[in-house]
């Protein structure tokens, strides 16, 4: 016996699940850099692809793997 006078919480969904207003995007940063900066990062950039070639080219040339 049940008494619908009282308020059933799974009766009144439209409150339950509402949708979410849509968000505006974040606008991406704008970075001022000196050309000197410039330089600097791109030698960095330069420097750590060759230290990642160094380090493949110990790496064994198998590419097996677990299967």
């Amino acid at each position: 016996m049940t008494d619908r006078t009282v308020e059933d919480p799974m009766s009144d969904s439209s409150n339950t699940f509402k949708k979410a207003p849509k968000r505006k995007g974040d606008k991406g940063r704008r970075v001022t850099m000196s050309p000197e900066m410039k330089q600097a990062y791109a030698d960095l950039i330069t420097k750590r692809g060759e230290e990642e070639e160094t380090y493949k080219r110990h790496l064994p040339q198998n590419e097996s793997g677990k299967r």
